[in-house]
């Protein structure tokens, strides 16, 4: 895309949802920073469900220690990769402690340090919970912005640095919450919802989506047109077929 289209793309997103955040629940940077190692490979909602009760109790990484990793462990069961998820939990906690004084830093390399954090967790973390521009790549903003053709790579490292050098102000303190949002709700994965997408003339996606009604009708039109032929094809199958006990004719032989 042109910078003027990336501009608009924004304005656009930005109209329809002004104020975008995580759907993450947390209440401080520490829960956030757990919330968000728990999410990978899992959904928001999960992991909402899961940490509701959980942050009741724990608020800190000493509190977290002291709740133990077989009660975590039982605590997000419910959650993809709990085993590992609940080590990696604990063993960044203590690592807060010894290193940090229980406070979540503020820098992408001493955030990436801890158990189980990597560079989207990392980035995750510095925008949401610190306000900086950062752009956290997952697969919905990989698939966004692929798929649009407003940053597209062949690794997440890629898209990420296109949208660090494309994004303008006042934008890109919640581009990526947009990207997220656009693509868990607007451009999915399976069945883009392009009849209501408000960057369509700007997304280089080619086989636009058509409204739930037109597919319908356009679904009953093929129904329609496979029954008929299959009719037809029964016919002539039934034509062709001999009258039983009806004798065929013999072409006479040469003398």
């Amino acid at each position: 895309m042109k910078r003027e289209q990336v501009f608009e793309f924004f304005r656009r997103l930005a109209e329809n949802n002004p104020s975008p955040t995580t759907e993450l629940e947390s209440d401080n940077a520490y829960q956030l920073l757990v919330a968000v190692v728990l999410s990978a490979q899992a959904t928001d909602a999960s992991v909402n469900i899961a940490t509701r009760p959980l942050f009741e109790r724990v608020t800190t990484p000493q509190q977290m220690i002291d709740f133990g990793e077989e009660r975590l462990r039982q605590a997000i069961k419910t959650i993809g990769l709990f085993n590992t998820k609940a080590k990696n939990v604990i063993a960044l906690s203590r690592a807060l402690i010894e290193r940090h004084d229980g406070e979540v830093p503020r820098t992408r390399e001493e955030l990436q340090a801890l158990p189980g954090v990597g560079r989207k967790t990392a980035n995750v973390v510095l925008n949401t919970a610190f306000g900086e521009e950062t752009f956290a790549v997952d697969t919905h903003v990989f698939r966004v912005c692929n798929r649009t053709g407003l940053a597209p790579g062949k690794t997440v490292e890629e898209v990420e640095a296109k949208l660090e050098r494309l994004v303008p102000q006042p934008f890109r303190r919640d581009a990526h919450h947009w990207l997220i949002l656009h693509g868990r709700y607007t451009c999915k994965a399976r069945l883009p919802e392009c009849w209501r997408c408000p960057v369509i003339d700007l997304c280089r996606y080619k086989p636009k989506t058509p409204p739930p009604e037109e597919r319908a009708k356009s679904s009953a039109a093929r129904s329609a047109r496979r029954a008929s032929s299959a009719t037809r094809t029964e016919k002539g199958r039934t034509a062709s077929t001999p009258t039983a006990n009806r004798s065929r004719s013999r072409p006479n032989r040469l003398p």
